[in-house]
């Protein structure tokens, strides 16, 4: 059954590309489309669209789909917290921050600068979120840690917003506060593509030992697991997975978030099949969602972050809600 269900999602996301990549705002037939991906002319108009607007655009949303959910599911897992998401905890608003910084004060920077610009953000809001969740009595709560983000992504969002209007900033930064694909670049993707496939692999060889750790710390060290240290590479792997996409896609939430619960739904428990099961999800949603956002007014655009918050406000109502139940 399994097997069957990556199949199932595999197709649907190939199905996918070809749909994201067929039709946008200009009309274009699919011998075009196709000849424009395998038989490229740089010299005929409709194949300058889909190679350098609706392919890399495309594929970018794969890309940060596939690490904004992968990053969901790990940050659940290590830190058994149902409504952990790279948005909701602050580590996409650390590595915007660090990213509206980098614009205001180190406009020069390569795209692979910025991608260590915009690790270094995630993983210091991170590690702040996690200082701040265990600092109050009682420890690392799941409710008290995403508390704990919100407070921290308000602040930083903030911050950010204040430099883009003292820096005159705003035009250039709404990208990375609607979040978005269609300025990516297939340069940029020759960066991004690599890192987030090996950290997707890397993850996905720990999920035996964040499946245990989602059981409690107790139950995994009986196992044999080093839970001190499964944590903190499964919080590093989320935290490469967040930075490396803010720096591409901008602060895109709630992928992380409803992609794993889904996936967890249809195979069970056991991350070495939810991690790569999430990635396929998440580049699924994401191509849809980017589809969405330049269909359904074109060509004027509707922002990507807010199609995906339509599906995943109302989902994290309701963890929310079922969370406070169980305290």
């Amino acid at each position: 059954m399994t097997g069957l269900w990556f199949a199932a999602a595999f197709a649907a996301l190939l199905m996918s590309i070809f749909l994201a990549i067929s039709y946008g705002a200009k009309q274009l037939t699919l011998e075009a489309v196709w000849a424009a991906v395998f038989s490229y002319d740089p010299d005929i108009t409709a194949h300058q669209i889909v190679h350098e607007y609706r392919l890399p655009r495309v594929l970018g949303a794969v890309v940060t789909g596939m690490a904004f959910a992968v990053a969901g599911a790990v940050m659940q897992g290590v830190t058994r917290n149902p409504m952990a998401d790279a948005g909701i905890l602050g580590v996409n608003a650390g590595a915007a921050f660090v990213v509206a910084l980098c614009f205001a004060f180190l406009p020069g920077l390569s795209y692979t600068q910025l991608i260590l610009m915009s690790f270094a953000g995630a993983a210091l809001s991170t590690l702040f979120i996690v200082l701040l969740g265990t600092a109050t009595q009682g420890g690392l709560h799941s409710l008290r840690l995403t508390i704990a983000g919100a407070v921290v992504a308000a602040i930083l969002h903030s911050f950010s917003s204040g430099i883009a209007i003292y820096f005159d900033l705003s035009q250039d930064l709404a990208f990375w506060y609607a979040g978005g694909v269609a300025g990516v670049k297939l340069e940029q993707l020759k960066v991004l593509a690599p890192i987030v496939l090996i950290v997707i692999v890397w993850a996905a060889a720990m999920g035996r030992s964040i499946s245990f750790l989602s059981l409690g710390d107790e139950t995994a060290a009986s196992l044999g697991v080093h839970t001190g240290r499964i944590r903190l590479l499964g919080m590093a792997a989320a935290v490469i997975l967040a930075g490396a996409s803010v720096s591409v896609a901008g602060s895109i939430g709630f992928v992380g978030l409803v992609v794993p619960h889904i996936a967890r739904r249809l195979l069970g428990v056991d991350y070495r099949k939810a991690i790569p099961f999430s990635a396929l999800l998440g580049a699924i949603l994401l191509v849809w969602a980017d589809f969405a956002s330049r269909m359904v007014n074109p060509p004027r655009e509707f922002a990507i972050g807010a199609m995906v918050a339509m599906v995943g406000v109302p989902f994290f109502l309701y963890l929310a809600r079922k969370e406070r139940r169980e305290l």
